[in-house]
């Protein structure tokens, strides 16, 4: 893979016409009103970036390209966003090209995260494209002095009544064009999409099938030079001493780079640059402190810390009172990312300027904490979203583009890409959250739930990047930023208490979110952040509540769900999986349901599993899933299949398998063996996802809604196949076993 071309909008219309249209919505609207009125909010990602030069742009030569901020993770969106732009557009899908997340190129979406995509900058482009049409219709029939009612689009052409055809470049004029927006795009008719709606194949696929360059790892620029990092051995472990004379001496090792307790090494090929990594390791001297709780007793350690108590949801009604209460505990352990491919960057500072090639899911909050950190100037600095081979979450990709960016300044003009080593990423990546969970309910006599009280203790679930001390390397160097104060994502986002709200109704409920600012591991952003715990607890206690009242699971939650299109996908996940009242499994094997809206305002999602669980072994298998989702107007049906089944894959390993192990001083799971994940010859036999669409409904973010139905799914089918209830995550072979023998 060569280089991206370095391209900004203004060096792009030196290049001949192009159709760069923007809108002043607030202007415009203001106007209108006699300036007295404020504009109608905008949709999506257009509220932070209202000039549609951010979305669209059309050359001269017909040439389409659409732009977004947002960074493809292997979600499929840029497929989708390509439909939904030829699609308003009215032009062939190939015809396009869309440009993902770039500081020069692209509007400011912040992070790829939480499922946003869809709603936010899918949104904005279909809104901008539909309004950019618009604009090439009332041009052609300007040219005509007719009704623009009277013209057609098609296949990148504007047709007039008489069959005279437009080609889009043709219509552009030679200057940017100020036009006012109208505040509501008037969007194509879902009857009529030829594009939106159909099972496009994805683009990004082909060259990771391939073994075609398609992530940052495989990124090679001329002169370019390898730079491995040595990283301190533990938390808070302090460089001693470090005579990397001899290392210096090694054949084709071209710097040492040293800053406190910063350190790698660079050579001219990569082996080159592993051996001097593993000689400098050898000889670089640390000092450590034991530091770390003691992993067996995390739960009681987790709800022991100093906590700021919130109480984010209560509704009492006197009249409903419980007969039968029973209460649970739940756990969750820290887990890593588990990316396949470790973090990986490339960095080239040149004539001041400095560009790095990242898999960060902020291009924009990464650039502001390396300029912060190098003490450039922001304007200086550009960061270019390229795929890296496992992401979703905030891993290493943020560390590595900042080691890249602090070697590539002691190495002015030359390309340099830092890899880091399956260990280094194991160790030091932020993790996934801890979590402990507590909930009691009772039931009336008629087997309802009467009053539902619930609590969670977890970290906060993001240390993005966005200042300089959220970097690896801005904490390690002799200067060092300080880690910024862990803090509290609000709901209706929610971190530690996303989700922990059921969508179910109850006349007594009490919430409580204990928000621990105190780390004892590194954390961050992982897939769902506290979404994955909370539905796995609420939905495991569902299950256990309908024990209780001698309620078939399904039934018992629709008698607790008004939502209708949440009862929707119960009843089309129920159906499809062939669930029925007093249902029985094959001997060894159990079934199991779940359910949540994602956020409780994103896409709605029901799994029904089957387990298998061998008695002699304790060893789980999932057998077989189906899926319901509801995501609103669906754009790709085969796109958002994937992201379930994904989610069920990744869900199932988090679930069976993924626990980040320590010591008193180091992290212990360094490498597969000590920290496993699903492998393929555990892969389900079968996963059916079944789409509830809503044409003409706002798209609802999809990514991240599977997790938590996935692993209580699985949960309750383990519970239903051994007749015991397990709480801690993961539910490994070992504590299935254990409970079966109990």
């Amino acid at each position: 893979m060569n280089g991206p071309v370095i391209l900004d909008r203004r060096s792009a219309l030196k290049g001949g016409s192009a159709l760069i249209v923007s809108f002043s919505l607030g202007n415009a609207f203001a106007q209108e009103q006699g300036g007295t009125a404020p504009p109608p909010k905008l949709r999506g990602s257009l509220a932070q970036a209202p000039y549609l030069d951010s979305w669209i742009r059309i050359d001269a030569d017909g040439g389409i390209t659409v732009f977004t901020g947002k960074a493809e993770l292997g979600q499929g969106f840029k497929t989708a966003f390509q439909q939904i732009a030829a699609e308003e557009l009215d032009v062939p899908f190939a015809s396009l090209m869309v440009v993902t997340a770039d500081t020069g190129r692209t509007a400011n979406e912040g992070y790829t995260s939480g499922s946003h995509s869809m709603q936010d900058s899918g949104t904005a482009i279909q809104n901008a494209a539909a309004q950019v049409r618009e604009l090439l219709v009332a041009e052609a029939a300007r040219r005509r002095d007719l009704p623009a009612e009277n013209f057609r689009t098609e296949d990148g052409m504007v047709i007039a009544p008489d069959g005279e055809r437009f080609r889009y470049g043709d219509l552009v004029p030679a200057e940017m064009l100020h036009i006012q927006a109208q505040p509501i795009s008037k969007l194509k008719d879902p009857a009529t999409f030829k594009i939106m709606g159909q099972p496009v194949p994805r683009v990004d696929i082909p060259a990771k099938v391939t073994g075609g360059a398609a992530y940052v790892q495989d990124l090679r620029l001329p002169g370019m030079v390898h730079a491995r990092m040595v990283r301190p051995p533990s938390y808070g472990a302090q460089l001693t001493a470090c005579d990397a004379g001899a290392i210096e001496k090694l054949p084709g090792v071209v710097k040492v780079v040293r800053d406190g307790n910063f350190l790698a090494v660079v050579a001219a090929k990569e082996f080159q640059a592993v051996k001097a990594m593993k000689a400098l390791s050898a000889v670089a001297k640390w000092e450590e402190t034991a530091s770390l709780p003691k992993q067996d007793d995390l739960p009681r350690v987790l709800t022991g810390l100093p906590s700021q108590d919130k109480v984010i949801f209560q509704q009492r009604n006197p009249a409903a009172t419980g007969q039968k209460t029973i209460e649970a505990s739940y756990t969750r352990p820290y887990q890593s990312h588990g990316s396949i491919g470790p973090s990986c960057a490339v960095a080239q500072l040149i004539d001041g300027a400095l560009t790095v090639w990242t898999h960060t899911q902020g291009v924009f909050p990464d650039r502001q904490a390396i300029a912060e950190m190098l003490r450039m100037p922001l304007e200086r600095v550009r960061c270019i979203h390229v795929e890296g081979s496992g992401c979703y979450g905030h891993n290493g990709a943020d560390d590595a583009a900042a080691d890249a960016a602090l070697i590539a300044r002691a190495m002015p003009g030359v390309p340099v890409r830092v890899q880091w080593m399956r260990e280094q990423e194991h160790a030091w990546e932020p993790y996934g959250p801890a979590m402990v969970t507590k909930l009691k309910a009772s039931l009336d006599d008629s087997g309802a739930i009467a009053d539902w009280n619930y609590e969670v203790w977890s970290n906060t679930h993001s240390m993005r990047p966005g200042g300089a001390g959220s970097l690896l390397a801005a904490q390690h160097i002799a200067e060092p930023f300080a880690v910024p104060a862990p803090r509290i994502i609000p709901l209706p986002e929610g971190g530690g208490d996303r989700n922990a709200i059921p969508l179910y109704k109850f006349p007594n409920a009490h919430i409580v979110h204990h928000f621990i600012p105190a780390m004892p591991l590194r954390i961050s952003a992982m897939r769902s952040l506290g979404a994955y715990h909370n539905v796995f607890s609420i939905e495991s206690f569902m299950d256990e509540l309908a024990t209780a009242a001698g309620a078939d699971p399904v039934e018992f939650r629709l008698k607790h769900l008004e939502d209708a299109r949440g009862r929707d996908v119960v009843e089309r996940a129920a159906r499809e999986f062939g669930w029925h009242r007093g249902q029985k499994a094959p001997l060894g094997r159990g079934y199991g349901f779940a359910f949540a809206r994602y956020k409780n305002l994103a896409a709605y999602c029901a799994i029904a599993s089957e387990v298998e669980v061998n008695s002699e072994t304790g060893r789980p298998r999932l057998v077989r899933a189906v899926a319901a989702v509801d995501s609103g107007q669906v754009v790709n049906p085969d796109g958002l299949a994937n992201q379930i089944e994904g989610a069920i894959v990744q869900s199932m390993s988090w679930t069976l398998y993924e626990s980040v192990t320590f010591d008193d001083t180091r992290i212990t799971s360094i490498d597969w063996q000590t920290y496993p994940i699903l492998r393929f010859d555990s892969v389900p036999e079968s996963v059916e996802v079944h789409i509830v669409n809503r044409p003409g409904q706002p798209f609802l973010g999809s990514g991240e809604t599977g997790q938590g139905p996935a692993a209580a799914s699985i949960a309750n089918a383990i519970a239903n196949a051994t007749g015991k209830r397990l709480r801690d995550l993961p539910l490994t072979r070992k504590r299935i076993k254990d409970a079966i023998d109990a």
